[in-house]
This record gives structure tokens, C-alpha cells and sequence, in this order.
């Protein structure tokens, strides 16, 4: 993949967890053949990414061992790379886990921990030769709710993700294979999130290709009380994206894979992209 221009469409990530306990669709696609159904129906829905999960990070998650991740993920990315050359993602922390879904047909890593989970994470990254995504968490799922604060948010991410950017290239990662993400809804308040959303172009003008994962997030209920369902937030999720895309963000990580490429292509057909 290549550093996308600002006002170029953001390639469309679909979700897919593996988990019995993420906060939307946690225990849906578990079983495996239900997971490679609900990930062939997101390709078909448009989805140009498939993130593949085996541990929730939601807040208050649990956290599972590395070899339950990989029982969880990897059959499930050799059966879609069996049939698809879309490309896949594996949403994880863990070097181990890591390792064995780019050995299945990964070439993306999504780390939520930014590569600080094991000591060895920045010179596994090295190692894979995979893009990789680092994302900025403050705490850890368990208790990255609990009162989070800052003194200028965008400013401290902004400084997190460049600091990591430099150790993970520091390790061997290329440059050219590092993203950003600021980590909506990882230890933030509402105000914090919408505080990051404004600042997308701040940090698109960074160099790095930008993630984006605002889907069904918890600030939209808090600007909305009837989306206290995250299945209710589909108008927030869409309006965050939809503003993504015009900061020039390289991708945006969704639940709603169909509605999202739709959006997307209208905005771009109206002159956005």
C-alpha cells in the first residue's frame, strides 16, 4: 500500500473479531465458519481490508493467551486467503500471534499497544517486513477508562505516535511500512475524541498514513442518547469517516462495511475524493 494523497478515498477496513466479548459484535463469529461467512460477505460488501481479531480490546476486556489468538485467527486467514488475495490484517499485540497470521497470508499488523506490548514487538515488526499500524493507547484495555487525562491531547498523541514511529524504525521497520492511528476511544474521554477527529489533518499532515477507527464508538451515544446500542450509531460512524476522508486519512476501520463504501463513493462522486 502507498501513502494516500489528502482527498483520495480512505480504503474501507472491515471488522471481523474472533472473540466471544468485543463490545459490538462480540460471540457473533466465534465459530469459524461463521467468521469466514461474515468475511466473504464483507468483501463483497467493499470492504478493500479484512482486520482479523482474537482478543478484545474493548475496555474492562480480558485478556487471552497467545496461543488461544492464534488457535482463534489463523484458520480463519488461511481459509480467506485460500480464496481472496483481499488484503488482511491481524488485530493483535502479541509478536506470537503476530508472527503466525502473516506466516496464514497477513500482511498487515495492527497493534493497539503501538509495538510496546513485548520487548521484542518493534524488532518482530522488523523481522515480518509487514506494514504495521501503531496506535496510541493510554493505560491498557483493562484501565484505559478510568479517568483518562491529558493536558493537550492532541499534542501528547501527537508525540506518542511520532516517538513510537522513530523506535519502531529505530528496530529495522521501513518507514514507508509504518501507519498512525490516535486511537479514538482507547483512554479518552468524549471530548478528547472529538478534540482528535478535528485535528485528523494535523496528523495526516505527519507523512504517515493515518487508521481511523471511530466505528460505533462510545463518544457518538454520548453526543446522541439513543445511540446507546452501538448498533445505533451507524449516522455518527458515517459522519466521522465521511470527515476522515476529507482530512485525507488512508483508511477507516468499520462495522458497517456496505454503508460505509456507499457514503464513501458518494462523497467522492460529489468532488471529496
Amino acid at each position: 500500500m502507498t501513502t494516500p494523497r489528502p482527498h483520495l478515498r480512505p480504503r474501507v477496513m472491515g471488522i471481523v473479531n474472533v472473540t466471544p466479548d468485543s463490545f459490538s459484535d462480540g460471540g457473533r463469529f466465534l465459530a469459524p465458519s461463521a467468521a469466514l461467512d461474515q468475511a466473504r460477505r464483507l468483501i463483497e460488501a467493499g470492504a478493500d481490508i479484512l482486520d482479523i481479531g482474537g482478543e478484545s480490546t474493548r475496555p474492562g476486556a480480558t485478556p487471552v493467551s497467545a496461543a488461544e489468538e492464534i488457535a482463534r485467527v489463523v484458520p480463519l486467514i488461511e481459509a480467506i486467503r485460500a480464496t481472496s488475495d483481499v488484503t488482511i490484517s491481524i488485530d493483535t499485540m502479541k509478536p506470537a500471534v503476530a508472527r503466525a497470521a502473516v506466516a496464514a497470508g497477513a500482511s498487515l499488523w495492527n497493534d493497539v499497544a503501538a509495538l510496546r506490548f513485548a520487548a521484542d514487538a518493534p524488532e518482530a515488526a522488523a523481522e515480518l517486513g509487514c506494514e504495521v499500524v501503531l496506535m496510541h493507547m493510554l493505560g491498557e484495555p483493562g484501565t484505559m477508562q478510568d479517568d483518562p487525562r491529558y493536558d493537550d491531547v492532541v499534542a501528547e498523541v501527537e508525540a506518542f505516535l511520532l516517538a513510537r514511529a522513530l523506535t519502531a524504525m529505530a528496530a529495522g521497520v521501513a518507514r514507508e511500512k509504518i501507519w498512525l492511528d490516535p486511537g479514538i476511544g482507547f483512554g479518552k474521554t468524549p471530548a478528547h475524541n472529538l478534540a482528535l477527529l478535528a485535528a485528523l489533518p494535523r496528523f495526516v499532515a505527519l507523512g504517515y498514513p493515518i487508521l481511523l477507527g471511530a466505528s460505533r464508538k462510545r463518544f457518538i451515544a454520548a453526543l446522541d442518547p439513543q445511540g446507546a446500542d452501538p448498533a445505533a450509531r451507524l449516522g455518527g460512524s458515517l459522519a466521522a469517516h465521511l470527515h476522515a476522508a476529507a482530512a485525507g486519512v488512508a483508511a477507516v476501520r468499520v462495522h458497517d462495511v456496505r454503508e460505509t463504501a456507499q457514503a464513501l463513493a458518494v462523497w467522492g462522486a460529489i468532488g471529496g475524493g
